[in-house]
């Protein structure tokens, strides 16, 4: 279970924690680290075979976590609002939407999952904001709509990823 793959997911905790240091550029290199990290354990998952089904739910467990994290700290000082924070998290509530589909449609179990290219693209754009807000930049209201956009995008590819598995079976 424990392997350098997962152990680079899990060091996102720790940096989430180190994100409450109130410099721009401590969290901008903590945001880069989590970006790396990552990166980097889905690369030495692949490249050396260490994939599992803890590495498949701990890597995007611990992205979440960071995300999450960062941003009620950032909305806590008032650096971004309810909706803007919800706005990023909109592909969490279509993923949960997702999730009662595979229920009701009785695939729960057959389902394997993995990343998705809107996904990846979703957590890559969460992380340019956050890097962003930590510079003191601010992004026009109309960019955090982008999130819905990719939250939805993310849905369609997974049913259709769905449909695709269904059909093979």
């Amino acid at each position: 279970m424990l392997n350098p793959s997962n152990g680079l997911s899990l060091l996102r905790a720790p940096l989430a924690f180190a994100f409450l240091v109130d410099s721009p550029l401590v969290r901008t290199i903590v945001v880069l680290l989590a970006m790396f990290t990552d990166c980097f354990d889905g690369y030495l998952a692949r490249k050396f075979k260490y994939t599992t089904k803890v590495g498949a739910i701990l890597d995007p467990l611990m992205d979440k976590f960071f995300v999450y994290f960062t941003l009620c700290v950032l909305f806590f000082e008032s650096k971004i609002s309810v909706w803007q924070g919800a706005a990023m998290l909109s592909r969490d509530v279509f993923l949960c939407l997702f999730g009662f589909y595979l229920i009701i449609s009785k695939n729960w179990e057959s389902y394997k999952f993995r990343s998705i290219k809107w996904g990846k693209i979703t957590t890559a754009t969460q992380f340019f904001v956050l890097i962003s807000i930590s510079l003191g930049y601010t992004l026009p209201q109309l960019f955090y709509v982008v999130f819905v956009v990719f939250g939805m995008l993310a849905f369609i590819e997974l049913l259709q990823l769905t449909r695709e598995t269904i059909a093979k079976n």
